[in-house]
């Protein structure tokens, strides 16, 4: 059996979503157009009016008889907001289920953000069940423009693979005995073959602590180690192992063109450990921009036009090696010139970080980035039980 390929399908439609006014539209016509039913997943949902809008839409959904079964993290919607929407569906007979209450099996989170509708339409990406304008950490704090993000709207056979994908989810949320579990586990990893022979090819890829420990990971270095003109990354949360980081410093020393697009500000101590990579990446040739005009949570990349990923995965350990996620791979040059553009239009609103500016830091600034960084590769070493290195 081959482990951690992608299971590509052809003939797909994907459309790029970019932020939360194209996303949400989009959500809520499937969901007012559901007939049969609707899985939906989500790290946060929160309980502003952009929420409320999808919840009520969902109730609705319920009421004209459709199935609906909505899973949310625990940990990521806070424990008060979970008590506050599994009674608001109870009553309205949507079924909710939430992801590792109080933590009971340890530290992992369900930091994936999917909905399929009637088994024909499903969206996949990294926006939550929450406002674009407010911050998704602290609900009061308004941002000052709309926080950066995708999703995309797949359409065509790829649909029938994420639907198991949620469905097998629901399942394990609820009550299964170890056979049960075991039964649901080989039925889900029956079938990885890759499917081509037509052009727009493309594929869901999900971490799990099971047999996709490494899946979305592997799928980056694929790209990565195949690129030949550029790379273009995007993320808020830049902690990769170093396996990602030779990956990117081996594709520069070989001319490629490689961009990093790094979220910044949200965290002072992420941005510490970010910013200890910062000397390796600019002494070997990267490109590193600096996105602060908002909060920047697009976990995107696109390589050589021509590969292109969208999905809920930070390029850290907890999201490549802890947490459940999901991304969706696309193989097809419309769609990576349509997203590449996009991220060039953030890259154009970053700052541009070069070696010199980062010289002028003063050194104990820098001495502290490095502290952070060794606490941090320890305590990953440590709960990813050492595969983070």
């Amino acid at each position: 059996m081959r482990r951690h390929t992608v299971n590509f399908t052809a003939e797909n439609t994907i459309e790029l979503l970019h932020c939360g006014s194209e996303f949400f539209p989009a959500l809520l016509r499937q969901i007012n157009a559901a007939c049969t039913e609707i899985y939906l997943e989500t790290y946060i949902f929160s309980g502003d009016e952009t929420a409320d809008t999808i919840k009520e839409g969902l109730i609705r959904a319920a009421a004209r008889g459709v199935m609906v079964n909505v899973m949310i993290d625990w940990h990521g919607t806070g424990r008060l907001q979970v008590g506050v929407l599994s009674k608001a569906f109870q009553q309205a007979g949507v079924n909710c289920r939430a992801f590792n209450p109080w933590f009971r099996r340890g530290v992992v989170r369900s930091h994936r953000k999917i909905c399929v509708v009637d088994k024909s339409v499903a969206f996949v990406g990294g926006i939550n069940i929450t406002d674009d304008w407010r911050c998704d950490f602290d609900p009061e704090l308004t941002l000052p423009a709309p926080r950066w993000d995708f999703s995309v709207q797949i359409s065509g056979p790829l649909v029938a693979n994420v639907h198991q994908e949620v469905r097998v989810q629901w399942a394990r949320l609820g009550k299964l005995d170890l056979l049960s579990r075991f039964d649901l586990y080989r039925k889900m990893h029956a079938n990885h073959d890759i499917v081509t022979g037509a052009p727009a090819l493309a594929g869901l890829v999900v971490r799990d602590n099971l047999r996709n420990r490494t899946t979305i990971q592997n799928a980056y270095l694929r790209a990565m180690h195949h690129a030949k003109k550029s790379i273009l990354l995007a993320n808020p949360y830049f902690a990769p192992n170093w396996k990602l980081r030779s990956a990117l410093l081996m594709a520069a020393a070989r001319g490629v063109d490689v961009t990093l697009l790094i979220g910044v500000g949200q965290f002072g101590l992420q941005d510490a450990v970010t910013h200890a990579f910062y000397p390796s990446l600019l002494k070997s040739g990267v490109k590193l921009v600096e996105y602060r005009k908002t909060q920047l949570h697009a976990k995107v990349a696109v390589v050589d036009d021509e590969w292109a990923t969208v999905g809920s995965s930070n390029y850290d350990g907890l999201s490549l090696f802890i947490n459940q996620e999901a991304n969706i791979v696309i193989q097809d040059a419309d769609f990576s010139q349509t997203l590449r553009l996009r991220m060039q239009q953030g890259i154009a609103d970053g700052v541009r970080v070069r070696l010199e500016d980062y010289a002028r830091i003063p050194r104990y600034k820098r001495m502290w980035y490095g502290m952070v960084y060794v606490v941090y590769r320890s305590v990953m070493w440590v709960v990813t039980l050492g595969n983070y290195v």
